[in-house]
């Protein structure tokens, strides 16, 4: 019997979805935001709200057992310092789910999962912020402008590409003639007719 078995299977195996699971809440802690489908954020929502729950809480016993689930000791730190703090006077309810719509490949329904005080950055400045791994661009160097002589104000004509002379000079192949063809099957026709 199924008895108390409420949690999706996510056509996976049990370790195939725990990998999943894994990841993204690696991501989510990460990022602050994923977008995936909406039965895979509804089973990783009651998942981040208990690592939070424990990261409010900092002991070694927490921090091992979130260090079970989250590999990364970056976003551990980061659950325990950043998000703990943000997450201390609220007494649960700490991501919510936005639905997208269906997927345009196969019509999955999509959404976001995002913690709730999550604020998108609209604008980030370039120059102050170059992505990881970026190289920073050289300055440009200023080249004089050339001036154009004012006397012309026509514009000149465009020169009509040349044709390669290997081109002109293949001859065409003579294609056979349709009428020499059609006599000689009337005549095969005929003698078949016994005419």
């Amino acid at each position: 019997m199924r008895h108390g078995m409420v949690n999706r299977k996510l056509g996976r195996t049990s370790a195939h979805r725990n990998a999943l699971f894994r990841n993204q809440l690696a991501s989510l802690i990460d990022r602050e935001r994923i977008i995936t489908t909406l039965p895979k954020a509804k089973e990783l929502k009651p998942q981040i709200e208990r690592l939070v729950t424990l990261a409010r809480t900092d002991s070694v016993h927490n921090r091992r057992q979130i260090a079970r689930v989250i590999a990364d000791d970056t976003n551990v730190q980061k659950l325990f310092g950043a998000l703990a703090q943000r997450f201390a006077d609220r007494p649960g309810g700490y991501t919510r789910i936005i639905k997208l719509g269906p997927r345009r490949g196969d019509a999955a329904e999509m959404c976001i999962l995002e913690f709730v005080d999550f604020k998108l950055e609209t604008e980030a400045p370039a120059e102050e912020t170059p992505a990881k791994g970026a190289k920073k661009a050289a300055p440009k160097k200023e080249t004089k402008a050339k001036p154009e002589p004012e006397e012309e104000d026509e514009p000149k004509p465009k020169a009509k590409p040349k044709k390669p002379a290997k081109a002109a000079a293949k001859p065409k192949a003579a294609k056979p003639k349709a009428k020499e063809k059609a006599p000689a099957k009337k005549t095969a026709a005929k003698k078949k007719s016994g005419k």
